[in-house]
């Protein structure tokens, strides 16, 4: 069973490091970077002007800590910042079935939108709506949806 999770990021003191182009430029190369290495799969993230949200599946042999800490520390290395870049932390979520998968991918996908950054999800650069990225499709090994109001047969 594949280990996908819904991961959020956020700046220090919410500082609104990816209102500059440039920063939420190297953010998204960095996405890719680390997800070309095989570190894990990367199923659509939004980059927020003082967060981030991804659905990401790391690779077998490397923890959700240790994913997360790639983008992190990757982007921190490459930004050359001498104030701190991100919280401590991170919130995650792990997805349970093809429907929570979905759900976490709307909500990233209208992040923007409900921000009223955008009007559309596709205008926003930023994010993987826009189209412009190559993703990862959902992973296998999730579970369909099942009513709960089903019994089984």
């Amino acid at each position: 069973m594949e280990r996908t999770f819904f991961i959020t990021s956020v700046t220090a003191q919410r500082r609104a490091v990816f209102q500059r182009t440039a920063a939420a430029d190297l953010l998204v190369d960095v996405f890719l970077h680390y997800r070309e290495q095989g570190k894990y799969l990367l199923h659509d993230f939004v980059i927020m002007p003082d967060h981030f949200h991804a659905l990401i599946t790391p690779a077998s042999e490397i923890s959700l800590e240790r994913a997360v800490q790639f983008i992190k520390e990757g982007f921190s290395f490459r930004l050359k910042s001498s104030l701190p870049v991100w919280q401590e932390s991170f919130t995650n979520h792990r997805i349970r079935d093809d429907e929570d998968f979905a759900r976490h991918r709307e909500y990233i996908r209208m992040n923007p939108v409900r921000a009223e950054l955008v009007r559309r999800a596709e205008d926003y650069p930023h994010s993987s709506a826009s189209g412009k990225f190559r993703l990862d499709p959902a992973p296998p090994g999730l579970k369909p949806f099942l009513e709960h109001h089903q019994t089984p047969a």
